[in-house]
C-alpha cells in the first residue's frame, strides 16, 4: 500500500485552500471591477445624450446642425464613437461614424422621459468587442418636431483594461501560488517538528529501557498522544516484568522436582538396587511427575485465561446444585483434616459453570489445607444490587496485609505452605476466571478468620 507524507498532505491542502480563496478573490474584484466600469461607461453615454438634448432644445437645431457640424464630432471625443441625429423616419441630418459601423436599431426613449442605466442597449460587435448604445427624442426650439438622437461607443478601452487586469490578477495568483506552497512546506515541516522529537524519543526505548518514559509535550494536541503512549509502555513495562518474574518464578520451581529426579535416579543408578528400591524410586519420581504436570496444566490453563479472545460458554447455573458437587468431592478430605463443611449456595448464577466450579474448588482446597482443624469452612452466597457475591471463610492464621496484597500473585506462597505440596497457581487461577467473568476476587484476614469474595457482575 502507497503511503503518503503526512507534511505533504498538509502542504497540498493549505496551499489548494490559500490558492482557491486568492482565485476567489481575485474573481471577485474583476467581475466588481467590470461592473463599476460598465456602468460608468453607460452614465457616459447617457450623460452624452443629456448634453445634446439640451444643446438642440436651447438652440436653433436645424441651424446649428449645418453651420457648426464639427460640434457634435468633437463632443463624440474618440473614433470608438457613433452619433446620428435625426427626424424619426427620415434621412439623416448629420452622421459621426468614423468606424463606419452599423447603425443598430434601438427604440429611443420619447422626449419627456428621463434617461436610466436601462436606456442603454449592449451589443457585441464582430470581433466580440462589447458596444453600447442608446436613443432619445428631443423637440427642437423652433417646433418644427422632435429630433431622435441616435449615439453608441465601442467599448475597446474597457475590454483591454479588464484584459490587462485579468492578466494581473493571474500572473499574482501564480506567484501567489508558488509563494503559499513553499511558506507551507517550511510551516508544515516546522509544525512536525514535535512529532519528529516524539519519533527519536520512541526509537531510543526498547526492551532494556521500558522504564523510559515519553516526555510531555507543550503542544495541546499531542499531549494525548504522548499521555496514551506512557500509558501504553506502562503495561508493556509491567507485563515485561510480570513475565520476567513467572519466568524466574517457573524456573525456581522446576529446578526443585527435576533436581530431586535426577538426584534420585542417579542414587539408583549407582550402584545394583532390590527390586523393592526401583519400585520406592518409581514411586517417588511419580509423585514429582505427577507434581510437575500438574504444575505445567495449570500453566496451560492461565495462559489460556489470560487470553482477551477467550469465549466463556455462559449458561445458568445452579448454585445449590453445585454445592452439593463440591461438598461430595471435599468430605474426605475435611474430614481427614478434622474440619467440617458447611454449604449455603442458593440461587442461580449467569456464568461458565466448569470454571466457576474450579474456582470455588481452589478455593475450598486452600481453606481446607490451611485453616485449623476442628473448625468449619463456611461458602456461602450473597445477593448484592450489582454483584452476587461467593464466599469462602475458614478458621486459620492471619494473613498479614503484604501477604493480602500477594496472594493472588503466581508461585507466591506463604511460608507455612512451602511444605504442603503446594504450586502457588491455585489463586492465580482464580484471579484469571474472575477477570474473564469481568468480576473480582478480594481477601481479608482478620483475627484467624479469612474471607475469600469472589464477585461476578448481575446480568438481570
Amino acid at each position: 500500500m502507497k503511503r503518503h507524507s503526512l507534511a505533504l498532505r498538509l502542504s497540498l491542502m493549505l496551499s489548494v485552500t490559500v490558492i482557491a480563496i486568492f482565485s476567489l478573490c481575485g474573481f471577485a474584484l474583476y467581475h466588481s471591477l467590470a461592473q463599476q466600469i460598465g456602468v460608468r461607461d453607460d452614465a457616459a453615454l447617457l450623460t452624452r445624450i443629456d448634453q445634446i438634448r439640451t444643446l438642440l432644445r436651447d438652440e436653433d437645431a436645424i441651424t446649428l446642425i449645418q453651420q457648426k457640424p464639427r460640434l457634435f464630432a468633437n463632443m463624440l471625443g474618440n473614433t470608438e464613437s457613433l452619433l446620428v441625429l435625426r427626424f424619426p423616419g427620415q434621412p439623416p441630418l448629420i452622421v459621426v461614424n468614423p468606424g463606419q459601423r452599423p447603425l443598430p436599431a434601438i427604440t429611443p426613449v420619447a422626449a419627456d422621459q428621463p434617461l436610466t442605466l436601462s436606456s442603454v442597449h449592449h451589443l457585441v460587435s464582430a470581433n466580440g468587442t462589447p458596444f453600447i448604445s442608446a436613443a432619445a427624442l428631443t423637440p427642437t426650439r423652433d417646433g418644427s418636431g422632435q429630433i431622435e438622437i441616435l449615439t453608441g461607443r465601442l467599448m475597446r478601452d474597457r475590454t483591454q483594461t479588464l484584459s490587462h487586469y485579468r492578466h494581473q490578477i493571474l500572473l499574482a495568483t501564480a506567484l501567489a501560488a508558488l509563494l503559499v506552497a513553499a511558506i507551507s512546506v517550511w510551516l508544515v515541516r516546522r509544525g512536525l517538528s514535535p512529532l519528529r522529537s516524539l519519533t527519536a524519543e520512541a526509537e531510543a526505548i526498547d526492551v532494556r529501557h521500558l522504564s523510559r518514559r515519553m516526555p510531555q509535550q507543550s503542544q495541546a494536541e499531542l499531549q494525548p498522544l504522548v499521555a496514551a503512549f506512557n500509558q501504553m509502555l506502562s503495561r508493556l513495562d509491567f507485563g515485561y516484568q510480570q513475565l520476567s518474574q513467572v519466568s524466574a518464578d517457573m524456573a525456581h520451581e522446576l529446578r526443585t522436582p527435576i533436581g530431586t529426579l535426577l538426584g534420585q535416579t542417579e542414587v539408583a543408578l549407582s550402584q545394583t538396587r532390590s527390586q523393592s528400591d526401583y519400585q520406592a524410586l518409581l514411586g517417588s519420581n511419580y509423585e514429582e511427575l505427577e507434581r510437575l504436570a500438574k504444575m505445567i496444566e495449570n500453566m496451560l490453563f492461565l495462559a489460556k485465561a489470560e487470553d482477551a479472545s477467550q469465549a466463556l460458554n455462559e449458561q445458568p447455573l445452579d448454585l445449590a446444585q453445585l454445592g452439593g458437587k463440591l461438598q461430595s468431592y471435599f468430605d474426605d478430605m475435611a474430614e481427614e483434616k478434622a474440619m467440617r463443611l458447611e454449604m449455603q449456595l442458593q440461587g442461580e448464577l449467569r456464568a461458565d459453570p466448569p470454571l466457576v466450579q474450579r474456582a470455588l474448588a481452589n478455593l475450598m482446597a486452600n481453606a481446607l489445607r490451611y485453616g485449623d482443624a476442628g473448625t468449619p469452612v463456611s461458602v456461602c452466597s450473597k445477593v448484592q444490587p450489582t454483584a452476587i457475591e461467593l464466599v469462602v471463610e475458614n478458621h486459620g492464621p492471619t494473613l498479614s496485609a503484604e501477604q493480602q496484597a500477594r496472594v493472588f500473585d503466581r508461585f507466591w506462597r506463604a511460608e507455612a505452605s512451602r511444605h504442603q505440596g503446594s504450586s502457588g497457581l491455585g489463586l492465580s487461577i482464580v484471579r484469571s476466571i474472575m477477570r474473564l467473568h469481568h468480576g473480582s476476587c478480594e481477601v481479608s484476614s482478620a483475627h484467624g478468620i479469612t474471607r475469600f469474595t469472589l464477585r461476578f457482575p448481575r446480568r438481570d
